[in-house]
């Protein structure tokens, strides 16, 4: 299962939003920095609007959502990537994620410590970028070394490495983040090796405060979030308030909708944040619909029918004969899997078909 690690300075609301994520109070909320030393991992469902009518199509009681990992993070200071902090270890964490949900402090409170003083979201920002371009420049230095030995025997990987490396050095020197260096379909495979903080995409999720939540756009730093993103990183944003999304844990379903109504708002910040990363992470969804249950897969963007039966059994996979495929939206448009039949939109795809998020399929496979 993917992982997308929750990052931040001190006191900005990590530990917050992920007991709200995982609906929990595992991980230790505090009004001083290093309150999390350990990560805290937790498997969040996704929400998804589209398994409610398909429950109702294939007159099942049972619905299992998709799922992926959240890692809170500690947070990291400056001085980070020279140990500062415990900055190692925390580094280490993140280098461990797929992707990074990163958290800027969007909200006044005298009653909560900023250990930088005041709020400046785009300061923040800075500070754990610069931390991880700086571990990753230390880490290139380092990996040269070695890779120049290897290429000298002629390998061709090291030769590969080391011709990009050379680029992103300069890249990196400029405070810029390995992620957005120009590079071809090649050089982006060369990247993963090289295993780079940097490297990983960012989601910037802005913690504001309840009397923000009902429209953000008049807080000036999450503009300010926004513009940055968008700018220098093509990333996307969303909005969140942790200490609103705290208060629902507690909450049923239906108290839930009234206190967000309440606040102005028709939906949970946290759902938007999930759906977001799981976007991110560059995940998607396909359903299998029947009598027993209802059920989201996950699925990477761009994989073909035999490695999405993989998903639920490698026995599918290997035994691949047909997917019967029919996409979501004709399917509640039919009504019935028989009316989809009817009106042609049901269909049979061989091994090359690339799923689409959304499909609803049943697999023909040998045992």
């Amino acid at each position: 299962m993917l992982q997308a690690g929750i990052v931040g300075l001190p006191n900005v609301g990590k530990s917050t939003l992920f007991n709200a994520l995982t609906r929990s109070r595992k991980a230790e909320s505090a009004n001083y920095p290093f309150c999390t030393i350990d990560p805290n991992v937790g498997v969040v469902q996704v929400p998804d609007a589209r398994l409610e009518p398909l429950k109702e199509i294939a007159n099942t009681t049972t619905v299992i959502p998709a799922a992926i990992e959240f890692v809170d993070i500690a947070g990291l200071v400056q001085g980070a990537s020279k140990g500062e902090g415990l900055g190692n270890k925390f580094l280490a964490n993140i280098r461990e994620v797929d992707a990074i949900v990163h958290v800027v402090r969007c909200f006044e409170d005298d009653d909560i410590i900023h250990n930088m003083g005041s709020i400046d979201p785009l300061r923040d920002i800075d500070i754990i970028h610069t931390e991880l371009v700086l571990s990753d420049i230390s880490s290139l230095e380092s990996q040269k070394e070695k890779l120049v030995k290897k290429s000298r025997s002629g390998d061709k990987e090291a030769i590969e490495s080391i011709e990009l490396i050379e680029r992103l050095l300069p890249h990196l020197n400029e405070n810029k983040p390995a992620i957005t260096l120009s590079m071809n379909e090649d050089e982006f495979i060369v990247l993963k090796r090289l295993c780079l903080l940097s490297a990983k995409k960012v989601l910037y999720a802005c913690n504001v405060s309840e009397d923000d939540l009902a429209d953000p756009s008049k807080n000036p730093y999450v503009k300010k979030v926004e513009q940055f993103a968008q700018e220098n990183h093509n990333a996307e944003t969303c909005v969140i308030s942790a200490s609103v999304e705290s208060e629902l844990i507690d909450f049923d379903e239906t108290e839930a909708k009234e206190f967000l109504e309440s606040l102005g708002v028709s939906d949970s910040g946290v759902s938007l944040l999930i759906r977001s990363t799981y976007k991110l992470l560059g995940l998607a969804s396909y359903f299998t619909a029947g009598e027993k249950e209802v059920r989201a897969w996950t699925f990477k963007i761009g994989m073909k029918a035999p490695q999405c039966a993989g998903v639920i059994h490698t026995d599918f996979e290997h035994g691949f004969i047909k997917a019967e495929v029919v996409s979501y939206d004709d399917l509640i448009e039919a009504g019935s899997v028989l009316h989809a039949k009817e009106a042609g939109k049901y269909r049979l795809e061989g091994k090359e078909y690339v799923f689409q998020d959304g499909d609803v399929t049943l697999f023909r496979f040998n045992n």
